[in-house]
């Protein structure tokens, strides 16, 4: 096949504008079956982004996220042989300037200042706003790209109008720190909210979630099992997780993702079979006077499927190639759009991804050309010369 390479690329190219409605075709379809592939790599294999978050979990009520857990789980959690470190994590919720303005949306938890930076190690912020954090009782700390994004410097103010705790708080931005995962969060102390509850209120000493941080990573399977056995009879039972699942469990929401990007997956690669056996089917059809010529000539049966395979081959690499460039294009801008999607954080079209989806490309040109080739090459050198259709 390699000997007659300028032959294939020349046949490729016999009828320009079908080869190229085909490439952009199959270009399209690979763009999609691409992105899919990369999310469900990001989604469900992606793994801890971390070693910190790897050791990390989340502790909230067994029922669900809208249930709340005494604040003294703390200390009995904090109790669990392998657990090196606890702190409260209360989700705030509540708006920023415009509820409606979706782009106003950003994370915000109340946590324990002297706790945050042990179990987020991660994280990396000057050692005097950090001070100032631990200092200040409305301080708060952002994310740097949130402070980008809403251009907010140190010493400003922020105000939240709460919605779940009836509380307005505003804060001193003491501290803009950065993490590996990019998380778009502001995080404030929970005395603070505590405070603003006042001492009648039922809201006071509850807790939303606790994170967790385990000694190791061996560490976290019984770490988890040991916490949810101990509340297992409690009023309030909990779930332990890790951080990476505890992120999934918000995607499941939308039924079974997996089986969903599985079966787009097939229907898109069926597709492409398809388009790709109607095209090579029209080209040889078209070419059987040729498949006589050269059989004249001395070609094999075997040369004549190995130039149409090689010809299948060639279109389906270029469309598949096409394809992945522009999947990888629009992943980077899904991932710089997901600020609100943690675990999209990872998608990208790797090259393990893009040398799978070339392979799916070629293996498509071959299958797809198989019959058409097998059935010019058993064609008679009388059958072919005399066809005209």
């Amino acid at each position: 096949m390699l000997r007659n390479l300028t032959f294939i690329l020349k046949s490729s190219m016999r009828n320009r504008r079908r080869t190229a409605l085909t490439i952009t075709s199959i270009a399209v379809s690979f763009c999609l079956l691409g992105v899919l592939m990369a999310m469900y790599r990001a989604l469900f294999f992606g793994g801890p982004g971390t070693p910190a978050q790897a050791v990390r979990m989340i502790t909230h009520h067994k029922v669900g996220l809208a249930d709340v857990m005494p604040m003294s789980y703390e200390d009995k959690i904090r109790r669990v042989p392998g657990v090196k470190e606890v702190m409260l994590w209360q989700w705030f919720g509540g708006s920023y300037k415009n509820a409606r303005d979706h782009r106003n949306y950003f994370a915000r938890f109340a946590v324990e200042p002297d706790r945050f930076f042990t179990i987020y190690s991660d994280t990396t912020m000057p050692a005097d706003q950090k001070e100032a954090f631990l200092r200040e009782r409305t301080g708060c700390i952002v994310n740097a790209g949130l402070a980008r994004k809403f251009g907010w410097k140190l010493g400003d103010r922020i105000t939240l109008v709460g919605d779940i705790f009836p509380v307005t708080l505003e804060f001193k931005l003491v501290g803009i720190y950065a993490d590996p995962e990019n998380h778009e969060a502001l995080f404030f102390n929970k005395e603070y909210l505590r405070e603003s509850l006042g001492a009648d209120s039922p809201m006071r000493d509850v807790a939303s979630m606790f994170e967790v941080k385990a000694d190791s990573i061996a560490d976290v399977p019984r770490v988890a099992a040991s916490i949810d056995h101990m509340f297992d009879n409690s009023p309030a039972p909990t779930r332990t997780e890790s951080e990476r699942n505890f992120e999934l469990s918000f995607v499941a929401f939308l039924g079974n993702l997996k089986l969903f990007l599985l079966a787009i997956c097939g229907a898109v690669t069926f597709t492409i079979l398809l388009v790709s056996a109607n095209t090579l089917s029209m080209s040889v059809r078209e070419r059987v006077r040729e498949v006589g010529i050269l059989k004249t000539l001395g070609f094999t049966k075997g040369a004549i499927v190995c130039l149409i395979l090689g010809e299948a081959g060639v279109i389906a690499l270029a469309g598949g190639t096409l394809g992945i460039a522009l999947a990888g294009l629009l992943c980077g801008g899904i991932r710089n759009g997901a600020s609100g999607i943690e675990n999209l954080r990872a998608l990208a079209m790797t090259p393990g991804l893009a040398l799978a989806a070339l392979g799916i490309a070629l293996f498509i040109g071959l299958i797809s050309s198989l019959i058409p080739a097998l059935g010019a090459s058993r064609t008679t050198i009388l059958d072919s010369l005399r066809y005209s259709g």
